[in-house]
């Protein structure tokens, strides 16, 4: 499909907005969460003093690099990895 410029765009698919949607739908939690109930500063596993907002941007980071390692290293299915990334975004929401 080409756009007006002769480019090429994005192909969505349902996962891709799936993805997308989860990730608005994250935020919109968090900032509702921070509003009823503003956050206190944490230390937990990670290195440094973090908030609820610091904790989620690290754990959507650390699932964002456990895909690419699956990627990088192995060709099962990639559903494993999401259930993984799952895992540690939920860990380091939860204690890091």
């Amino acid at each position: 499909m080409d756009g007006a410029n002769g480019l090429e765009w994005m192909a969505w698919t349902p996962i891709t907005a799936a993805f997308f949607v989860a990730v608005g739908l994250m935020l919109i939690g968090m900032t509702a969460w921070g509003v009823l109930q503003p956050t206190a500063p944490h230390k937990g596993f990670l290195p440094i003093v973090t908030t609820r907002g610091d904790r989620l941007f690290i754990g959507l980071l650390s699932a964002a690099y456990v895909h690419l390692a699956w990627l990088l290293f192995t060709e099962d299915n990639l559903w494993i990895a999401s259930v993984a990334s799952l895992a540690v975004v939920a860990s380091v929401i939860r204690w890091g």
